[in-house]
């Protein structure tokens, strides 16, 4: 949370970035954050939702289906063939045994908490040297949404639509605002003007 009368908001990451993270977390045995930067960037849920996928969910189809905490809205969450194998090996190299269980446990075999996870992330952002300013469990949301908008081409107002309803925003323009897409479009105006 930030102090009074201060502003802090999370930042996304660069696509190829999150996926070079990802990589080397896997690499260096971080297999459990390797695995929720994955799914945070892949799935753009928030952090609470994430926090109830069991390995049983992620391994057992293409898809899955959340009632989102914060909403009570049913959703339903399409898996990334390439991401699956990821998953795949992050539960081979766990030695995961019972399926059931919650992917995100810590060492004690409780579920992590979203503050514990962002202190993690703080962690890793200085131990990777990433250039990202306010790295949180919000991030990875983000991740996903510009990853959707700026790969969407001509069709940038479809796809900030289709965020927006699954985002549950009001509104495309709030999902605009939600990404820093509005601010950049402000702050470009600045570059109208020629000395």
């Amino acid at each position: 949370m930030a102090a009074r009368n201060q502003y802090r908001t999370s930042d996304y990451m660069e696509w190829d970035s999150m996926l070079s993270l990802i990589r080397r977390l896997y690499r260096d045995g971080d297999y459990r954050m390797s695995l929720l930067i994955g799914c945070g960037s892949f799935f753009g849920l928030r952090i609470s939702d994430l926090l109830t996928l069991t390995w049983a969910m992620l391994l057992n189809g293409d898809s899955f289906v959340i009632n989102e905490k914060k909403t009570g809205k049913r959703r339903q969450v399409k898996i990334n063939k390439d991401f699956q194998k990821h998953i795949k090996d992050c539960h081979d190299a766990l030695n995961i045994t019972n399926d059931n269980q919650r992917c995100f446990l810590s060492q004690k075999k409780v579920v992590f908490s979203t503050q514990r996870i962002n202190v993690l992330l703080k962690e890793i952002k200085a131990k990777y040297r990433l250039k990202i300013e306010h790295f949180s469990t919000h991030s990875l949301r983000k991740t996903f949404g510009r990853k959707v908008y700026e790969s969407s081409g001509n069709d940038a107002a479809m796809a900030l639509m289709r965020l927006s309803e699954l985002f549950n925003h009001s509104s495309p323009r709030i999902t605009k605002v939600y990404l820093g897409i509005r601010q950049e479009e402000l702050l470009s105006t600045y570059d109208m003007l020629t000395f």
